[in-house]
């Protein structure tokens, strides 16, 4: 699959099912302490004020929890009906349609960058570039935070609440991601691992990554 091939399929998937899937996890952050105490814990890294990005925003969800925590916010996304609904819900971020592959930052522009189970459709064989973006546009000694769904096998979404559209969601090794994280430029500051749980849907572990910008 080429870069192009995968952009268009995630964007289509997303604009189909922007408005279900913003309606289903409207409370999800209310509902995962952990998540909560990760994402805290990240904006202190940062400090009140600092310029984060968050990459693949989605609804805008956790945008608008990590501005709720102090910092400057705004949010990227391929799917334009995400980004209607992450504008409606949070008129005082900026929102911009693009790639994560092509961000629009100049270099070592931002205090911070997020990538929230954002990085989870890239190939295997992007990783490399994504996270030399993400590199690129970071301050010196600027933390990124990256979450995604532990495993070795990719879960294969059809037709969801109807809609005609497929996607795989990769999950990932931390061990692995960290890896490619550090070539990049990254040093290790927290991994965080905890368990899947079933009475939110859940099967596999999740993992949540801070690295510092070398």
């Amino acid at each position: 699959m080429t870069t192009s091939d995968f952009l268009t399929a995630t964007r289509t998937f997303y604009d189909a099912i922007a408005e279900d899937y913003a309606e289903r996890y409207r409370d999800e952050l209310a509902a995962r302490p952990l998540e909560r105490a990760v994402l805290t814990a990240y904006a202190e890294l940062v400090g009140a004020g600092g310029r984060v990005a968050d990459l693949g925003c989605g609804p805008g969800r956790t945008t608008g929890f990590l501005a709720s925590l102090g910092l400057e916010m705004s949010g990227l996304d391929l799917s334009e009906s995400f980004l209607a609904i992450a504008r409606r819900e949070n008129p005082g971020i900026r929102f911009e349609q693009g790639s994560m592959l092509e961000l629009g930052f100049p270099d070592g522009g931002l205090s911070g960058v997020v990538s929230w189970y954002s990085s989870i459709h890239t190939p295997v064989d992007e990783l490399p570039a994504l996270f030399a973006e993400f590199h690129r546009v970071l301050a010196p000694g600027g933390p990124l935070l990256l979450g995604f769904q532990v495993g070795d096998e990719p879960r294969h979404y059809d037709r969801p609440w109807g809609h005609p559209v497929t996607l795989d969601f990769e999950r990932r090794r931390p061990e692995r991601m960290t890896e490619l994280l550090t070539v990049a430029g990254f040093t290790p500051l927290s991994r965080t691992v905890r368990e899947a749980e079933p009475g939110l849907g859940e099967s596999t572990p999740h993992a949540f990554l801070i690295m510092r910008k070398r």
